[in-house]
């Protein structure tokens, strides 16, 4: 075949895949509301199916209440690791190998890779079942999508709703109440302890506006038009929930990271903001969202579908002095310099402790007294596996991520930025390969104690 030939054939398959890259765009755009609420209806359960067998192909996915720990109000932590090892193979096995040979032999465990969207090659804002069901009742609001649903189980998740504690009355502890915050209740619960600048910047963090997939017009994915999203739709009471959707700012699609909702707890002593870390206070955080990433970071969709420009004087202030006030969850056995009192700490939790600041590893990153050294780190753990596309994420090269607070982090998962880590012990074990620390099966469990004592 000559070379002239196998180029005139390359030019036909890619003109090919250019116009049926138009035909569907020309559909799209001729397709009215209720032709595409039909059509999407009817795929959604072969996505469901698709992203559920790759979860149990990942993961154990069995209800495992820990019996030693639960979060700050009593949701049990899960316990195990959960990812699923190649057949014949152990932990300990594999930390014994080097990263070109786990490579080599394929052995890097699948739940160690990125984990995809519920529906990758569509992506967009999705949101637990639990958090839809309360939103509805206390606001007549309602965040279903009619093209998918969340992926993970409730028990895997951040228990809802999480308290609130305020760095401005510690006195008070949870100031909750055990409620949701939303539109219909914040000035009740916090006109006594809040001043009205932040009485403001918490209304505008629980009032809704637009966003890609919950807006006015008709290729939303709600049924009805929609008012929109709120800031703690997702930090549900200025903490997280869990729900997800995938990074405007990384293309193509099929590289975009699906997003862990990081808890906005701590919030004041961080200084690292978006999901590429490019923004450097949380001001910037809160102008940004409703500027871009609301709308997938495309500004042209943002102001069709009715982007909210807040006022950077007043606004965005008032909403970032609100949010600098959530305070980390209490840890009683840790001292002012953010380190165990051995007088209140248990033997295998100062064992945990000496594991972490030594052989671990873990306070070159995470420095007490929270936990963070708020920079970036690239793990590069793109040198474990092959390049690898599954259910549309391509796992590649993520590149630096950023070192979040570990206070309270057992009431936070899952873990890592993209929610691949369902737990503590899963998270153990991928640093323990990463880090190529070769821990033994004591001294994670130590690291463990330590770890839910922060």
């Amino acid at each position: 075949m000559s070379i002239w030939f196998r180029i005139r054939w390359l030019l036909v398959v890619l003109l090919a895949v250019a116009l049926v890259g138009f035909a569907l765009t020309v559909k799209s755009a001729n397709e009215d509301f209720p032709a595409l609420t039909k059509r999407l209806q009817a795929e959604k359960p072969k996505f469901a199916k698709r992203q559920q067998t790759l979860l149990t192909e990942r993961y154990d996915l069995t209800d495992r209440p820990a019996k030693e720990m639960v979060m700050s109000r009593g949701k049990p932590v899960q316990e195990g690791v959960r990812v699923k090892l190649p057949e014949g193979m152990t932990w300990e096995k594999l930390a014994a190998l080097s990263p070109e040979l786990i490579k080599e032999k394929q052995l890097w465990p699948a739940g160690f890779l990125p984990l995809p969207h519920p529906h990758h090659e569509v992506g967009g804002m999705i949101f637990p079942k639990f958090l839809i069901e309360v939103t509805k009742q206390q606001t007549d609001r309602d965040l279903t999508r009619f093209d998918l649903d969340f992926d993970l189980p409730d028990y895997l998740l951040p228990e809802f709703p999480a308290p609130i504690y305020l760095t401005t009355r510690l006195d008070l502890g949870d100031v909750s109440q055990g409620k949701l915050v939303t539109l219909n209740n914040f000035n009740e619960l916090f006109k006594d302890i809040l001043n009205p600048k932040q009485l403001e910047g918490l209304r505008l963090l629980v009032t809704p506006f637009p966003q890609q997939q919950f807006n006015a017009t008709e290729d939303r994915r709600s049924l009805k038009a929609h008012q929109g999203v709120a800031c703690f739709d997702c930090h549900a009471n200025g903490h997280t929930n869990a729900s997800t959707h995938t990074v405007g700012d990384i293309r193509p699609n099929e590289l975009r990271h699906r997003i862990d909702t990081p808890s906005l707890r701590g919030v004041n002593i961080q200084r690292l903001f978006g999901s590429q870390r490019a923004l450097k206070s949380v001001e910037d955080f809160t102008e940004f969202e409703q500027r871009g990433a609301y709308f997938d970071g495309i500004p042209a969709d943002a102001t069709r579908k009715g982007t909210n420009v807040l006022e950077r004087g007043s606004q965005v202030h008032f909403m970032a002095e609100f949010q600098a006030l959530l305070d980390f969850p209490p840890a009683p056995k840790l001292n002012v310099l953010g380190k165990l009192n051995p007088s209140k700490a248990s033997v295998i939790e100062l064992r945990g402790q000496d594991i972490f600041f030594g052989k671990g590893q873990c306070a070159a990153c995470h420095t007490p007294p929270y936990y963070t050294d708020n920079l970036m780190h690239n793990l590069q753990v793109e040198r474990f596996f092959p390049e690898v596309t599954m259910n549309g994420r391509k796992a590649s090269v993520d590149g630096p991520i950023k070192t979040f607070p570990l206070r309270g982090i057992k009431d936070s998962p899952p873990y890592l930025h993209d929610d691949r880590l369902l737990t503590l012990e899963d998270t153990v074990e991928f640093f323990n390969l990463i880090l190529e620390l070769k821990l033994s099966v004591q001294e994670k469990k130590d690291l463990l104690v330590f770890l839910w004592a922060l």
